[in-house]
């Protein structure tokens, strides 16, 4: 059996994808699994890292704006990506492609289509994405991170613009994995002794910045109150690492500025009993399959996609929404206040873990080799069981 990932770009169209070809390659047969990009996405690096042989179409990213040479170029691009993928489908002919949206995604939807191989089209966020729009009804079946997402797309159970309508089904974000990771082992690994709390801090690339600003303006305050572990992206590492040395010794150790947690990261969200983030759907999958209640700040810059995120983790009750604009040092000492609330975390945890979903790449991986088989489609109890790791 052989499936082929096409995604590309940015890391929320890679990781979520290495997700599911994780869960394939624990499966008892594992199939042989190869990666179709594009140019210039983080997928060149990436991609081969993770052990997976990678050819790349000729487009790139289609959100040049401006005058720029690229408005004329990436619609030929795009162009010519479609028979590029159909010559690379019809060479190796997967027997199933799973595509996590994003530019890549239409010349490869396009050409399995005509060529009749089955499709998995994911989307991580509650507003869906113009290519997602474009193509969903291209697919075999949509999946989704977010029931609204399955509305936003036409009505409940299918995607808008297939004949018969396209299967939608929710199975959450695809993320590492962290199920088998013990809390307290976590904590008494970091060294957080018992009855002392830990707050994680990150965001990603560029959106980092405000979470970087808000954490030096009061980490003095800060870690009188709580350890934390502060991822700060290249820039702002520098700068954190000022903060911290001049830090009071006996407080130093408190305060752990990291450029990247790879996979650390499971752990640290596993110990910490508070996350102020983004609302990316893999953060907000992560943070709720750990059950860790969240300051969540919505980026922005992306298109309204965070802030309706974002709204239904804070309408379930598992995090509390500080606007970007608003967020600084003193609205961050205040929103950790819930740390010092045992009632109000409990509630939050609890929420956040009734969203959780933590074996959705299992889900997806058990979709994907279902289409590759020819088999029907599992049902959505099976669904629902395997995306929320039940046994």
């Amino acid at each position: 059996m052989h499936l082929l990932i096409a995604g590309g770009g940015t890391g929320g169209h890679i990781y979520p994808a290495l997700a599911v070809v994780d869960a394939l390659r624990r499966r008892p047969n594992p199939p042989d699994i190869s990666w179709l990009g594009g140019q210039r996405g983080l997928e060149e690096r990436i991609v081969p890292a993770a052990g997976l042989p990678l050819r790349r179409l000729v487009l790139r990213s289609l959100r040049t704006v401006g005058r720029d040479v690229h408005l004329v170029l990436d619609p030929i691009r795009l162009a010519l990506s479609i028979p590029q993928a159909l010559v690379l489908l019809l060479g190796r002919r997967p027997d199933t492609v799973f595509t996590t949206g994003g530019y890549v995604a239409i010349p490869v939807l396009l050409a399995a289509r005509l060529v009749r191989i089955p499709t998995v089209l994911w989307d991580g966020n509650v507003i869906p994405g113009r290519s997602v729009r474009a193509t969903a009804g291209l697919a075999s079946v949509v999946t989704v991170s977010f029931r609204e997402t399955c509305a936003a797309l036409g009505r409940a159970g299918s995607a808008k613009g297939a004949p018969a309508g396209v299967p939608c089904v929710l199975t959450g974000t695809p993320i590492r994995a962290i199920r088998d990771i013990d809390p307290l082992a976590a904590r008494e690994r970091l060294g957080i002794a018992p009855g002392e709390r830990l707050l994680l801090v990150f965001g990603g690339s560029q959106a980092v910045r405000r979470l970087n600003d808000a954490v030096e303006a009061v980490l003095p305050a800060l870690v009188a109150r709580c350890h934390v572990i502060h991822v700060t992206g290249d820039l702002g590492y520098g700068p954190a690492l000022a903060a911290r040395e001049a830090l009071s010794p006996d407080v130093r150790d408190r305060y752990r500025p990291a450029r990247f947690l790879g996979d650390e990261m499971a752990e640290a969200l596993m110990a910490a009993d508070l996350v102020v983030g983004r609302a990316g759907s893999s953060t907000l999958a992560e943070v709720t399959a750990a059950g860790v209640p969240l300051i969540v700040v919505p980026y922005p810059h992306a298109g309204g996609h965070q802030r309706a995120n974002a709204r239904v983790l804070v309408e379930a009750g598992a995090a509390r929404e500080i606007d970007d604009a608003d967020f600084d040092g003193p609205a961050l000492l205040e929103a950790i206040g819930i740390l010092e609330d045992p009632a109000t975390h409990a509630g939050m945890a609890a929420a956040a873990r009734s969203l959780g979903r933590p074996g959705a790449a299992d889900a997806l991986a058990a979709i994907a080799v279902a289409l590759a088989e020819r088999r029907p489609l599992p049902d959505a109890t099976t669904i629902d069981r395997l995306a929320r790791g039940a046994a």
